[in-house]
């Protein structure tokens, strides 16, 4: 049994390192994608008409048309990669503005945007709902949910491996304690593997939303004002500490950001 669970690991630390053949753009990051882009793609689509159909559409024109084009602007750069930094990825692009009191936005795979109205008072103006579709727009172009994805199946395919090493090697009283020891491997895997990578994903996104919104002539300093602005309205939440978090504190996020507004400035061509 043991031989067979080394054999296991061995197999399943192979399957990761030939799969992780993707990069991330602008950081150059290794990627693991078990999942590939036209499954990614359906399940984008999916969810993008099962959220239209739900949600109601906002019937404002000028904030409709704000959405619309900032978004196009953003999908323009996305799909003239300087220097090959990263594959164009030939999205069917929709831009969508819901008409809901919450501060939020997403892009799904296949260029799927949504911006629900509650965001634009703190975005106030188009560079800092550039900021914000950027952030988006880079999520699908990392493939970060199909890498979400292929990161569970590694971590069950993991804890899975550790239950099973741990009910052979557990005997005798020692086994009471069984339930516990299995749930505190699942508990590490979400903090200790699942949970950074979340993190790490959002400051990716940030990092390369800040050079799509400087190649669509967008000034990426906007990007400090725009996160202070949201930490100014998350003041008073009560939120998890960082480390229990999926996304980076926002005094981070800030701190992050200004470090990587030089790198994106290289990109910055102003437009009227």
């Amino acid at each position: 049994m043991r031989r067979a669970l080394r054999l296991l690991l061995i197999l399943c630390g192979a399957a990761a390192l030939l799969t992780a053949c993707e990069t991330a753009p602008v950081t150059g990051r290794s990627q693991i994608m078990l999942v590939s882009e036209n499954e990614e793609r359906q399940m984008g689509l999916q969810a993008y008409q099962q959220v239209l159909a739900k949600e109601p559409l906002s019937h404002d024109a000028q904030a409709n048309a704000l959405v619309e084009k900032v978004g196009k602007r953003i999908a323009a750069a996305a799909e003239r990669p300087p220097a090959e930094m990263w594959r164009a990825p030939h999205f069917r692009w929709e831009f969508k503005t819901i008409d809901k009191n919450e501060p939020n936005a997403f892009c799904l795979p296949g260029g799927k945007v949504a911006v629900y109205t509650g965001l634009l008072p703190i975005t106030r103006n188009e560079a800092g709902l550039a900021v914000v579709i950027g952030h988006e727009v880079a999520h699908a172009l990392a493939r970060h949910g199909a890498e979400r994805m292929s990161d569970q199946m590694v971590a069950s395919v993991g804890t899975a491996a550790a239950a099973t090493a741990l009910a052979t090697t557990v005997s005798g009283r020692n086994r009471t304690y069984l339930p516990a020891m299995m749930a505190a491997v699942g508990a590490g895997a979400t903090v200790g593997f699942i949970l950074p990578m979340s993190r790490a994903q959002e400051s990716e996104a940030d990092r390369i939303g800040l050079v799509l919104m400087a190649m669509a002539g967008y000034d990426p300093h906007e990007a400090i004002g725009l996160w202070e602005r949201m930490r100014a309205a998350n003041a008073g939440r009560k939120g998890q500490a960082e480390w229990l978090s999926t996304h980076p504190a926002d005094t981070t996020r800030i701190n992050n950001i200004r470090s990587w507004v030089n790198e994106a400035m290289k990109y910055y061509r102003p437009r009227d």
